[in-house]
């Protein structure tokens, strides 16, 4: 779908540029290393002024979190149960516990966010046991899942009962709908359950141009976390049991992992703005063609080596020696592999044509100086 986006310009409010008080960051300053440094969308904002105001009744039984669930049917089907929490490790953890016995482990691929990215919360907190699986794209398969999905009734083994993949994935990188279901129909042979961390879902939607629905539920996944934060709101995620009777004690369980939000209609609030107005998809594809941008204009250039198919709104290159940290005293990123040189630069809903093409022409300048 993001190849039919025609206009990749945001617009926001010229209120956003004004000096509010209290401001102590420069809102000039542009940047790409994560998703996550922008700032919230407008319209979130807007709707959590709304939502503010007068009484609610507390832990989710607001009317805002009703309705939340109103608005997620329209796009995953009747018969889910939704529970927002605070954040994606929070979401990831509760979603795994709730399809596990103790003694259960989860295979993922090695670069997944569960194992690398959340400081072992899954082990720790979950008391899950990760099996990961080199996967060079960050996609998991069949055969790569038969790897770890053995030793069932080995007394001496963490039985691997749940995978995990993510939607899209840490390199970028996008499942179809058909390798989702081919996932699906292959571990749910084996008794085993699929959970997804959808930290950039819409992000998956944008690139595939289907609904939410054709590669979540409709593919097989039962349980969901649903990224909203690094698609322009403040904060919030919502964990979906897509099919509730694979999921067990979540209502128990997010109160115990100290995700039970007391004010939860602040969360649902900017949930329901992302999703009912079509905000959640256009965000993504904004982003995604920010990153095509930078894709396009980077494949030309001499001394950049894309490593990744650019499917989602991040791009991942190797550089040479020395320029990632020239660069980054004006823009900031990260490193993937320190080892190899390997940058990751990362769109969001706010990025412009202007940053994308200052950030090229410098790229351009460290490279002709080294």
């Amino acid at each position: 779908m993001n190849e039919q986006v025609t206009s990749t310009t945001q617009e926001f409010p010229a209120a956003l540029d004004s000096e509010p008080k209290g401001r102590l960051h420069d809102p000039s300053v542009r940047g790409f290393a994560s998703d996550n440094y922008s700032g919230v969308h407008p319209e979130i904002l807007a709707a959590l002024a709304a939502a503010n105001g007068g009484h609610q009744v507390s832990y989710g039984e607001d009317q805002y979190t009703e309705r939340l669930q109103e608005v997620m049917e329209q796009h995953f089907g009747t018969g889910i149960e939704c529970f927002p929490v605070f954040n994606g490790t929070g979401a990831n953890v509760l979603s795994l516990q709730s399809l596990l016995p103790r003694w259960g482990a989860v295979i993922c691929a090695s670069t997944a966010h569960i194992n690398m990215d959340e400081n072992g919360a899954p082990e720790r907190i979950g008391g899950i046991k990760l099996l990961q699986v080199h996967a060079p794209d960050g996609k998991l398969t069949p055969e790569l899942i038969d790897r770890e999905a053995w030793g069932w009734g080995d007394e001496h083994r963490a039985q691997p009962l749940a995978v995990s993949i993510t939607q899209t994935t840490e390199l970028g990188t996008c499942y179809t709908p058909e390798e989702v279901r081919a996932i699906a129909d292959h571990i749910h042979a084996k008794g085993m359950k699929l959970h997804m961390d959808g930290a950039r879902l819409a992000n998956a939607a944008a690139h595939l141009g289907v609904p939410l629905r054709n590669f979540t539920r409709d593919a097989g996944v039962d349980i969901l976390s649903f990224g909203g934060t690094k698609n322009g709101l403040l904060f919030g995620e919502v964990v979906v049991a897509l099919n509730p009777e694979a999921a067990h004690g979540l209502n128990f369980l997010r109160k115990m992992n100290m995700q039970l939000a007391s004010k939860m209609r602040f969360i649902s609030a900017q949930f329901i703005a992302l999703l009912e107005s079509g905000l959640w998809l256009s965000s993504a594809q904004h982003a995604n063609a920010m990153a095509a941008r930078l894709r396009a204009a980077v494949d030309s250039i001499d001394g950049v080596e894309p490593t990744q198919a650019t499917e989602s709104n991040g791009v991942f290159a190797v550089l040479p020696a020395g320029v990632a940290d020239r660069l980054r005293s004006s823009f900031k990123f990260y490193d993937w592999n320190e080892a190899n040189r390997e940058v990751r630069w990362m769109c969001s809903f706010d990025t412009t044509e202007e940053d994308i093409d200052t950030f090229v022409a410098a790229i351009k300048r460290e490279l002709a100086s080294a």
